[in-house]
């Protein structure tokens, strides 16, 4: 499951599943229907910040529940099935009205790397946790959309290439130096506290949600493609 908390315009969404915040059915359910919530109570100045609970701030697609239905097949089905249902939650987070902070409190592998990542910002703390993309080590193709996502917000070739090909893991500072994550910060707490200050910064802006959205959309023409979104004409007042 997650929380949503509101403190003046910032909106504060933690992910609160298993121990390890792994991404099954009812949590992405969960997000989908925040997310979307969230996005008809947008209103100027809104700013969300994502975060986990624990020591994940989520490592990927619960493939447990997939492996415990007994069959490789029915396996196989379920975990097609998340990669599916996640797909709208990608699409609201890079189509929200608002800007988007994440505050990574620890390890962030498969799906909760590219949730991260579909953030307009990135924090990270830097005493514990590692971005990582493991589907080459496990022999799990990478999906469509987990790929546009990652070539848009990963600029580097070479990056990209050890990110997704070599399964390395990347720790916070070194993150910062690749150009995945804004800054790094001493614990998951401080990490959400600068998360919070520079959320109240965007909030004083009181931007317009659905030109700010539309901006976003259209810096990742790919991604959006891929995931269903299309741009709209929106008429400014001058």
């Amino acid at each position: 499951m997650c929380s949503l908390e509101k403190r003046n315009n910032l909106w504060i969404l933690t992910i609160t599943g298993d121990d390890q915040n792994r991404l099954n059915p009812t949590l992405i359910e969960s997000l989908l229907s925040t997310l979307t919530n969230l996005s008809s109570q947008s209103t100027p100045g809104s700013v969300l910040i994502t975060t986990g609970k624990g020591r994940f701030f989520s490592n990927g697609f619960d493939l447990l529940w997939a492996r415990a239905s007994g069959s490789e097949s029915a396996a196989a089905e379920r975990l097609h099935f998340m990669v599916e249902s996640l797909k709208p939650v990608a699409a609201a987070l890079i189509s929200l009205p608002m800007p988007t902070i994440a505050a990574i409190n620890g390890h962030a592998s498969a799906a909760g790397f590219l949730l991260a990542i579909c953030h307009d910002y990135v924090f990270m703390r830097s005493d514990q946790g590692v971005l990582y993309m493991p589907e080459v080590n496990l022999g799990l193709p990478l999906p469509d959309y987990f790929a546009a996502v990652m070539r848009e917000k990963i600029k580097s070739p070479v990056v990209l290439r050890d990110v997704l090909m070599a399964g390395v893991k990347i720790k916070g500072k070194e993150a910062v130096k690749l150009g995945i994550v804004d800054s790094v910060h001493d614990s998951a707490e401080s990490t959400v506290e600068a998360a919070l200050r520079l959320g109240e910064q965007l909030a004083g802006k009181k931007w317009v949600g659905g030109v700010y959205a539309e901006i976003r959309k259209s810096l990742y023409p790919d991604s959006c493609l891929v995931l269903g979104l299309t741009q709209k004409s929106i008429i400014s007042k001058i």
